[in-house]
């Protein structure tokens, strides 16, 4: 639970989130993030919700290749460079075994790749 807390962490602050009030709370079992943002509320977990993970890849510009396992990319071209969360990488690619289930695998590298983006702002 602690390294999906560390990762919801980092991917939000690549989201964006630093501008918004942000706790964690726990629903059914499962981490959320709390956005308090401009009067309203909302729970976050793009681990466990298709909606949010495909939200985050965008906002990224991730691309993710599906197959056997999932491979995630982030896409940043230097001349399209223009506030200071972009963060522009070499060559990074980011896999997660599918197991029993590609969806969470393919939300877990999403969120992985945004953790790292994250983590290179701070």
């Amino acid at each position: 639970m602690s390294e999906d807390r560390e990762l919801l962490e980092m991917a939000a602050k690549a989201a964006g989130f630093e501008d918004a009030r942000v706790t964690m709370c726990i629903v059914s079992g499962s981490i959320k993030l709390r956005v308090v943002n401009a009067g309203s509320i909302r729970l976050w977990n793009p681990l466990t919700d298709d909606g949010d993970a495909l939200r985050l890849a965008v906002k990224l510009s991730l691309l993710v290749e599906c197959y056997t396992g999932v491979k995630i990319h982030p896409l940043y071209d230097a001349s399209n460079i223009t506030d200071v969360r972009s963060v522009e990488f070499d060559d990074i690619a980011l896999s997660e075994a599918h197991g029993d289930d590609p969806y969470a695998a393919t939300r877990r590298a999403i969120v992985r790749a945004a953790a790292a983006i994250g983590k290179a702002q701070a």
